[in-house]
């Protein structure tokens, strides 16, 4: 299985809100971040919530600054790491 992205690459959060079992925190929704590595293929939880197969997908770890994520942080370097499938990614530049 070929990967769209590597570590160090900035990805955006594509900012969508479909009805349903989503498996996407709201809060990084449309926000940028960047490939910290990649967690594994797994079948996307959000078809196997609905008894479908679900198809295998790559898993990424996605780092984003909490400035860029509610606007302020307590320190310089305050980051979050959050698990997004590549379905919901998109390149942050292009």
């Amino acid at each position: 299985m070929s990967l769209r992205f590597a570590p160090g690459d900035a990805v955006r959060v594509r900012r969508a809100f479909p009805p349903g079992h989503v498996r996407t925190p709201f809060y990084t929704r449309g926000k940028t971040g960047e490939v910290a590595s990649l967690a594994g293929h797994f079948r996307d939880p959000e078809e196997l919530a609905y008894g479908r197969r679900g198809a295998i997908r790559p898993l990424y770890r996605v780092r984003f600054t909490q400035a860029e994520l509610w606007g302020t942080a307590e320190a310089a370097g305050d980051d979050v790491v959050v698990d997004l499938f590549d379905h919901w990614l998109e390149p942050a530049h292009g």
